[in-house]
């Protein structure tokens, strides 16, 4: 406790609101492809939903490059109004007078365009008020909080979100305009807010954003670091794509006198990685200090590959469930570490762009999630687990280059 109250304003207040949006958020978002595909039907809304993706994404090198110039908190205010007016809409959008899938589609596209300005402000906000000494704790809290929002909200919307859609959405902007407030009376400005250039076209915009991120796809070692990253976490996204769909053809159980299928083998894994988040990442991360950071992160990265290659191939339930503990342990090590060696590397005048570029990671998971779905049908599981495998091994191997380049530029680690 002690630890956390000593910890800027900046960063208690980002981790209450991004508590506090994420568990409303997660009543509905997770909810919104099956109410689109009823509404649309399932091509037009994956095509819908792909568009909110490229819109966050592209979005999100404009709000990085704009954070690094006009300083975090103008963004991160101007992108919180924009929420309140997508969800305020979007509740009247699906209110007892009125409803129309077509106007919440919209609303939701222009929800993601706030959230790409969001992002990069708000984590180069995090790293500029941060410290070596407390980013791998404040970090730490963070995920936790993220995994329990996310599990709370997510239980509560599957009980109301067809049932109360409109209470949901009047919740969610409610919850909006509290974090507006929140943001606008008790943070403060964060970062050396870089003189905004001379323009007389849109083009120079262009350019000078252009001249940003050079800087950023020159420094090779957090290139490296970035495709390390990848290549780690798209292990995690084989879980919802191809883990899910092997364990629903192919795994079949008896157990405490019921027939255990696939699907809900694959809800108890869930539910047990959850819990075993919730529960220990405080405590692990207090165990971690004793120890030189490279080390655990070696141990997680090991554990957590380990535990979803075994998923890849693996139909005893048994074993399934010891490795779900396995890759979580390792889950719990690596992150933190991981997000303080990315903040130790973004240059100070241009982390805004820095971020942007970072959250790639996560897109770039997602694809690479669809493409195991896409491997799965070709070859058997035994394959899958071995691609698997060369694909954490890559991971490791370039977090080591990473790391030893940083070491070699006496940056500590």
């Amino acid at each position: 406790m002690n630890t956390f109250m000593s910890l800027h304003p900046n960063i208690k207040i980002r981790l209450m609101t991004s508590f506090l949006s994420r568990f409303v958020g997660n009543m509905v978002f997770p909810f919104m492809a099956i109410y689109f595909a009823n509404e649309f039907g399932a091509a037009t809304a994956g095509f819908l939903l792909f568009l909110n993706v490229i819109a966050s994404l592209v979005t999100s090198f404009f709000g990085g490059y704009v954070s690094d110039h006009f300083g975090r908190k103008k963004v991160m205010v101007l992108a919180q109004a924009i929420q309140i007016l997508a969800f305020s809409v979007m509740a009247v959008s699906n209110s007892p007078w009125f409803l129309s899938a077509f106007i919440t589609f919209v609303m939701m596209f222009i929800q993601s365009i706030s959230n790409g300005l969001m992002n990069p402000a708000a984590e180069a906000m995090l790293i500029d008020v941060s410290t070596e000494e407390n980013r791998q704790f404040m970090y730490s809290v963070n995920y936790w909080s993220v995994n329990l929002s996310i599990a709370a909200g997510t239980i509560i919307g599957g009980f109301y979100f067809n049932s109360h859609r409109f209470t949901l959405f009047v919740a969610l902007t409610m919850t909006s305009v509290l974090v507006l407030l929140l943001l606008t009376l008790f943070m403060q400005d964060s970062g050396q807010t870089r003189t905004w250039p001379r323009m007389s076209a849109p083009l120079d915009l262009i350019k000078d954003m252009g001249k940003n991120y050079r800087l950023v796809m020159t420094d090779h070692r957090f290139l490296i670091f970035c495709l390390a990253h990848l290549l780690i976490v798209s292990l995690e996204f084989q879980m919802n794509n191809y883990i899910a769909i092997r364990l629903e053809s192919e795994f079949h159980a008896f157990l405490l006198n019921q027939s255990v299928n696939g699907l809900k083998m694959l809800s108890w894994l869930r539910v047990e990685n959850t819990v075993l988040i919730v529960l220990f990442t405080l405590s692990v991360n207090q165990w971690m200090k004793r120890y030189r950071s490279t080390n655990i992160l070696f141990i997680g990265l090991a554990l957590y590959i380990s535990g979803y290659v075994t998923l890849a191939f693996s139909n005893l339930w048994i074993l399934l469930l010891i490795m779900i503990i396995v890759s979580s342990l390792g889950e719990l090590m690596y992150v933190p570490i991981c997000q303080s060696m990315v903040a130790s590397m973004a240059r100070e005048n241009v982390r805004g762009s820095y971020m942007a570029v970072y959250g790639l990671v996560f897109q770039g998971a997602k694809i690479m999630g669809s493409l195991g779905v896409i491997a799965g049908a070709f070859f058997p599981s035994f394959v899958m687990a071995a691609l698997f495998l060369t694909m954490g091994l890559a991971g490791m191997y370039c977090f080591y280059s990473s790391i030893h380049w940083l070491q070699k530029k006496s940056v500590p680690v």
